[in-house]
């Protein structure tokens, strides 16, 4: 049976890692799963919660790696990438806002041999969504945007979480953000090697800041500078 490798960035998740890794292995595919959780420094007692989860789901594939300071989200990506031993790997936030039971219409497109790597947009389909940050959104269009025009794809959300890789596409990419660049750059790196890209919709149940989202105004202008860096630099 195929695998399919779960990574999850975490950072200061306290209030709902434990519920995201059950809906995680809940998830509702015929793969056998592999979870990777990397915890990137976290201050808030996430840290204390890894020998519940794990006792919790002592019976599952689940690894634990710990960075020793916050260093981004890119490098926690590139940590639980090395240590995928899945044929298909997929990013999971640690929050709330993205459903594992949206994997089997991620999964689809490489299962049926027709795709490389999967996203999964919030801006298209009929799955609900939550209603917020108007802001928020208009940003994520504007980078989708540039990143579309130097990468000649036509994406309608490159900076969603929800990205899906056959492990051969991770293994053929050097990633070098640390942080939230992270998104632009492998959107840029896998157009440039010519991997067959799909895209889904799915659900979205948003946070505002209040309730702990961390990417900000700073992060945007920080992407458009690493969409024009992957595109011509690189």
């Amino acid at each position: 049976m195929a695998r399919l490798s779960i990574v999850i960035p975490v950072y200061n998740e306290a209030a709902t890692l434990p519920e995201i890794v059950r809906r995680v292995f809940a998830a509702p595919v015929e793969l056998e799963k592999e979870v990777i959780l990397v915890d990137d420094g976290s201050t808030d007692g996430t840290r204390e919660l890894y020998d519940a989860i794990r006792r919790e789901h002592a019976d599952r594939k689940l690894k634990v790696l710990l960075h020793e300071r916050n260093r981004g989200k890119g490098a926690a990506l590139r940590t639980g990438f090395a240590e995928a031993t899945g044929d298909i790997v997929l990013i999971q936030d640690a929050d709330l806002e993205y459903d594992p039971a949206d994997y089997p219409r991620l999964l689809a497109p490489i299962l049926r041999g027709l795709a490389d790597v999967v996203y999964g947009s919030r801006f298209v389909g009929g799955e609900a969504h939550r209603v917020l940050l108007f802001w928020h959104m208009i940003g994520n269009r504007l980078l989708t945007l540039v990143s579309n025009a130097l990468t000649n794809l036509n994406l309608t959300d490159m900076e969603t979480c929800y990205k899906v890789f056959r492990a051969e596409v991770l293994r053929g990419l050097r990633i070098r953000s640390d942080r939230f660049e992270f998104e632009p750059e492998i959107t840029a790196k896998v157009a440039r090697g010519g991997w067959r890209i799909y895209e889904v919709g799915i659900s979205y149940a948003g946070r505002d800041y209040a309730e702990g989202k961390k990417i900000t105004w700073i992060d945007g202008l920080k992407a458009v500078g690493a969409i024009i860096r992957y595109r011509f630099f690189d």
